[in-house]
């Protein structure tokens, strides 16, 4: 094939990364809008409350960004690989680069980034996305993958997860990945649900619930490492391959299921054994100076309390003389 301006005439276009995934940006944004909103009507709340509030506060939001983002990341499965391999087919020419895998709940992302970036009068610096949740052809979009021209170690990675390849991994992830994200969604609710039960005080049952939102998330990570396999066809790049491992977004899911779940049994546990501790840490209980402002304004005892509607104070009526007729 002969060259025109540098470039390979079926690969058009100048190379471009993935773009910025706007929906956890929105998502951090708003738990921390939400955050930042208590915060301001933290100095209002008295004594040692504010610090038992504000902790309360910080875990709640944390539990359910931590939920609520996960289902978008695309690092529940990770790794990288450092490689000599052809930058284009049909090419002789090799290229250094950082080659990495990353899968997640809706789809598969491959990274090529030379090392260095700027090699062969190129900027070597990909990103691609290949879908399979609903809706999605993971078929259609590796096509497309060939028809913009598309690297080759990119298009390599891509068509082990293809529903044609020999390897047979494409349905196991792509059920996994449905599975987990409805089973994430459940524990969403959930956790929605404990907090409006602690909000009204109903302790017990918002323990419970928070206690389902652990059981959840737990679920939702052993069904993907029950569907997780390693690939019956290896990802080979010459002398080395490319692995893959827990990404992160497992990792932070699963110690947010393990905080829910401790949270929720120490919550159940204190309700049985010391409801009145309980109540002091969702500060529930009354000082006695608050009891005595609350008796003050209870009706005086008959007789000397009220006289045609209007309150009289307490020594003005009681030590009253009689009238001799």
């Amino acid at each position: 094939m002969t060259l025109w301006n540098g470039s390979y005439p079926f690969y058009p276009g100048a190379n471009a990364c993935f773009p910025f995934d706007t929906t956890r940006a929105v998502i951090v944004t708003v738990f921390l809008s939400v955050l930042a909103t208590f915060i301001i009507i933290l100095p209002g709340i008295p004594g040692r409350r504010r610090l038992l509030w504000f902790l309360r506060l910080v875990l709640g939001l944390f539990m359910g960004a931590v939920i609520l983002n996960v289902q978008f990341t695309g690092d529940w499965e990770s790794g990288w690989v450092q490689a000599n391999t052809s930058y284009k087919s049909f090419s002789p020419v090799q290229v250094s680069a950082d080659i990495g895998l990353h899968i997640g709940l809706a789809g598969v992302n491959v990274t090529l980034r030379g090392n260095p970036v700027e090699q062969i009068n190129e900027t070597i610096n990909y990103n691609e996305h290949f879908p399979w949740s609903f809706g999605a052809d993971y078929d259609h979009s590796y096509s497309q993958g060939l028809q913009k021209g598309l690297p080759s170690p990119i298009l390599y990675v891509a068509e082990k997860f293809s529903s044609q390849s020999p390897c047979g991994v494409h349905g196991q992830y792509r059920i996994a990945g449905h599975y987990v994200s409805l089973t994430l969604w459940l524990a969403f609710c959930t956790w929605l649900i404990s907090i409006l039960l602690f909000s009204m005080s109903i302790l017990l049952y918002g323990g419970q619930m928070l206690l389902l939102t652990g059981t959840l998330i737990l679920s939702s990570l052993l069904l993907f490492s029950t569907a997780r396999n390693s690939l019956r066809c290896p990802i080979q790049f010459g002398p080395v391959s490319l692995r893959t491992d827990y990404g992160e977004s497992f990792w932070l899911a699963l110690a947010t299921g393990l905080l829910c779940l401790l949270l929720g049994l120490a919550i159940i546990i204190l309700n049985s054994v010391q409801p009145q501790k309980l109540k002091l840490l969702f500060s529930l209980d009354k000082s006695d100076e608050e009891e005595q402002w609350d008796q003050s304004w209870l009706p005086a005892q008959p007789g000397c309390s009220a006289q045609g509607g209007f309150m009289v104070p307490l020594g003005e009526l009681c030590p009253g003389t009689a009238t001799q007729l």
